[in-house]
């Protein structure tokens, strides 16, 4: 498939989270009309008004967008941009991103600005440029998918952002509490990959797509999603009270230090229980959206890539690189 092309008069279909970041919908939306007026740009925005509504404008923003050649739009934090591009991926679509979210990781590690003004004139000066989209049972993560104790603090990670605001030091200390209150499950798991099967015991199974978090949080392996490989990560069983270090580890990009991780790159990866008498479905997490899902588990890299409106260099990753 030849990669999508914009011109001058394609137009564009933005799917607007209400919720996401800490800049008002109201604000957002203004400052996309005014940008795409001054730019002369059709533009229609799906305001994301209520609960559960984002995947349903999503996949209406891809139908109208095929049909007259345009580009499918996601404005907020990672978990809208993550299923606006399940319904965009394989469309042949060009995908864009205005990021409103706490971490930003996906539009950070592509160049593409925090300001909404910023990130507009990416949208609308730039040409689509593949990506690496990862899958987990068909489920599309753009940043990372996990299982186990990462799942849960992403779950409570959300409800202390509603409680005391989306900041990334809340963020921090939510897992810090959550870590120490202790009853993490362990998990006997199979891993199969490359062809060889291990047994590994873990806490929790983090497997990473996106450069910039691997390498800020220090993870060996951390350049495997621009080889176009995944980065799987699980801890070894460790202790209460060696959780917490591990956890500060992974603020102060020093992860890859300790002994208790282990971390190696894939292609494809299938995830099974290792012993009889385990859940059939378990909870993940999917750039920080819970689901719960049926085992095996299957992670792997898309056959099709995400055609990203981007620039051609990204700052702030290359600062990242040691």
């Amino acid at each position: 498939m030849a990669p999508p092309h914009i011109g001058p008069d394609t137009p564009f279909f933005i799917v607007l989270n209400a919720g996401s970041g800490s800049e008002s919908a109201a604000q957002a939306r203004e400052v996309i009309d005014e940008a795409f007026a001054a730019d002369g740009r059709r533009h229609r925005v799906f305001l994301v008004d209520g609960p559960g509504r984002v995947q349903a404008l999503a996949r209406e923003a891809v139908e109208r967008a095929r049909a007259v050649g345009g580009v499918v739009v996601a404005a907020g934090g990672d978990g809208t941009i993550n299923a606006v591009a399940q319904a965009t991926l394989g469309s042949g679509c060009p995908f864009g991103v205005l990021p409103q979210g706490t971490f930003n990781y996906f539009s950070r590690t592509h160049g593409i600005p925090r300001d909404t003004a910023q990130a507009l004139q990416v949208l609308l000066t730039q040409q689509p440029r593949p990506v690496q989209v990862g899958l987990v049972n068909d489920r599309v993560f753009l940043v990372n998918a996990s299982m186990g104790l990462y799942a849960d603090l992403l779950e409570e990670r959300e409800t202390h952002k509603a409680r005391f605001g989306r900041h990334r030091w809340i963020a921090f200390y939510s897992g810090l509490l959550t870590v120490l209150r202790g009853r993490h499950r362990h998990w006997q798991l199979r891993i199969a990959s490359h062809g060889h099967e291990r047994d590994i015991r873990t806490p929790t199974l983090f497997v990473g797509n996106n450069p910039l978090q691997l390498m800020q949080a220090g993870v060996e392996h951390a350049e495997a999603p621009e080889q176009g490989q995944l980065t799987a990560v699980a801890l070894k069983p460790v202790g209460l009270l060696a959780m917490p270090g591990l956890l500060v580890r992974g603020a102060l990009g020093r992860l890859g230090d300790a002994d208790e991780v282990l971390s190696f790159p894939f292609e494809s990866m299938t995830v099974k229980a290792g012993r009889l008498r385990t859940p059939r479905r378990v909870k993940i997490a999917t750039d920080g959206e819970i689901d719960w899902v049926d085992m095996p588990l299957l992670f792997r890299v898309a056959p099709d890539p995400l055609w990203l409106v981007r620039p051609d260099s990204a700052p702030e990753l290359e600062a990242a690189r040691p």
